[in-house]
């Protein structure tokens, strides 16, 4: 990592700033009008941060304005700065930035179908793929997180279940078939969880209810017919709780409210897949073996699929499609305030997946909802409140809040429960005192055994399509919050730089964002 601070004086409000003849806004989307070099101060100079051949640099007026970027493709040699820096006459210095950015598309936005909603991870089937095998009575395998179980089940539609397919789950799964259920269906046919929560040591909590079989058309409740005709039993609106004998050989499953939203597991990615293909919320799902027994892992299971062309899904791809269609969020109050950038309107959005409340600042009129500057910021306590050095928050969140007032209209939308990148205030104060003994923040964050960045932006698009926005001029550093909200309805025409000041105490911070996080510093 290396510093570079070139002092001038002045230079015409006019001229475009290059380096070796280039100049880099405009290289990466960049175009700065005349006007966007106003508020030409005393002193000003120019820092730049080298990491790895990435580089951010950021010009600070002697006013405290500031004026960043970065170069993903390489940065220009130190050589250029100062040979550039020679050309000018004594006494220059470079203006600030003032308001004046006109954004276009560059590399930044990535134009392929990889980063859709609906576009499944790479090896796998999409979810409408597999919905539309579900509808039709086919298996589909599901997997999970390889930090989960990393399992594959055999998911079906449990009305549509037959007794082939269940010769077909015994031959290939581990013989414990289970029935995912809501809630209230339980309860209607009055089978108890088989513990309580609270007492509940499996490894993942499963909500097994009692087992059952069905009473009529049934012999020992064993057999591929006869665990058929149980399913279709628990399938059925007309069931009755007399209908079924307890214990049994088939183990119904408590589906957590909210499906995958609430809880990435095969329970509810099987009653979720269900509804989805239009049929009742009743699924089969049974864990697949290898041939020696064991639990098949990713590697056999795509073979299995194939063998038996069979879709595979996984759970991330789900839970995307689900979070793409539901709505996750209602506005619950809205009032006009007054803020030291100026007059706003707060609207508080309420998730109706926990509860949590966002806030959505709006500054005039959205109209057509075309080419909104917007804002989404991600909730961080010790930066936007307390002004931690750590970090560049605190100064993202006051330097889009003056954007927007100087445009006269846009939002910022402030999601909560995103603090340390979705750890929590806990761990990041943790996190911090890692940093202090040499971890960088990607690490203190594995260290934590906490993800790197658990963020995620699909609240921020309900709440931005609820006020209308249709197109919008982003203001990010961080292509990941573009992928985020891509696949909404929303249109992102181009990017804004927020351009926070580089220090002594958060250049290591940024140093690893650059080269860790694929952040870019405008």
């Amino acid at each position: 990592m290396a510093f570079f601070n070139l002092s001038s004086s002045s230079i015409a409000p006019t001229r475009s700033l290059r380096y070796n003849g280039v100049n880099p806004f405009a290289e990466h989307g960049y175009v700065l009008s005349g006007s966007a070099w106003s508020s030409i101060n005393r002193q000003s100079c120019l820092n730049f941060l080298k990491a790895n051949g990435r580089g951010v640099g950021a010009l600070v007026s002697g006013n405290g304005g500031l004026l960043s970027y970065s170069n993903s493709n390489g940065i220009v040699e130190e050589e250029a700065f100062f040979n550039e820096q020679a050309d000018q006459p004594e006494g220059t210095s470079f203006g600030t930035l003032a308001a004046e950015i006109t954004s276009s598309a560059s590399a930044f936005f990535y134009n392929n179908d990889e980063f859709d909603l609906d576009f499944p991870t790479e090896g796998f089937s999409s979810v409408a793929e597999a919905i539309e095998d579900i509808r039709q009575g086919k298996f589909v395998i599901v997997v999970d997180d390889e930090d989960r179980e990393n399992e594959g089940d055999l998911i079906m539609a449990g009305s549509l279940v037959t007794p082939d397919a269940m010769a077909f789950i015994v031959k290939h799964g581990t013989g414990i078939v289970c029935v995912s259920m809501k809630g209230e269906d339980l309860e209607r046919l009055q089978l108890p969880l088989m513990v309580t929560q609270k007492e509940n040591e499996e490894k993942l909590c499963t909500a097994f209810t009692v087992s059952v079989d069905a009473k009529h058309g049934t012999t020992t409740g064993v057999s591929a017919h006869d665990r058929a005709t149980t399913i279709l039993a628990l399938a059925s609106n007309d069931s009755e709780p007399q209908d079924f004998n307890r214990p049994g050989h088939i183990f119904p499953l408590k589906c957590r409210e909210g499906g995958v939203l609430k809880r990435a597991g095969h329970t509810e990615a099987s009653v979720d897949l269900a509804v989805l293909a239009g049929l009742e919320p009743v699924a089969v799902l049974c864990e697949i073996v290898d041939d020696d027994g064991s639990m098949a892992r990713l590697p056999k299971l795509r073979q299995f699929a194939e063998a038996e062309n069979l879709k595979i899904i996984s759970i991330a791809d789900l839970i995307r499609y689900r979070r793409k269609r539901d709505k996750l969020v209602e506005k619950v109050a809205s009032a006009p305030i007054p803020t030291m950038w100026g007059p706003f309107k707060a609207n508080c959005y309420k998730s109706t997946l926990d509860g949590t409340e966002h806030i959505a600042m709006v500054k005039g009129e959205v109209g057509n909802g075309q080419d909104i500057l917007v804002r989404v910021h991600s909730e961080c306590l010790t930066g936007d409140i307390f002004g931690s050095g750590r970090c560049d928050c605190g100064s993202h969140l006051a330097l889009a809040m003056q954007q927007i007032e100087a445009e006269g209209r846009g939002i910022l939308v402030y999601l909560r429960g995103h603090e340390g990148r979705g750890i929590g205030l806990g761990h990041k104060l943790r996190a911090y005192n890692l940093h202090d003994d040499g971890h960088d923040t990607v690490e203190a964050n594995e260290e934590l055994g906490s993800p790197v960045d658990s963020r995620e932006y699909g609240i921020g698009a309900q709440i931005l399509r609820d006020l209308g926005v249709h197109t919008m001029k982003l203001m990010t550093n961080n292509p990941a919050k573009y992928l985020g909200l891509k696949g909404y309805g929303l249109a992102i025409v181009g990017k804004v730089p927020l351009l926070a000041p580089i220090s002594t105490e958060n250049a290591r911070y940024l140093e690893i964002k650059l080269e860790k996080m694929t952040i870019k510093m405008i």
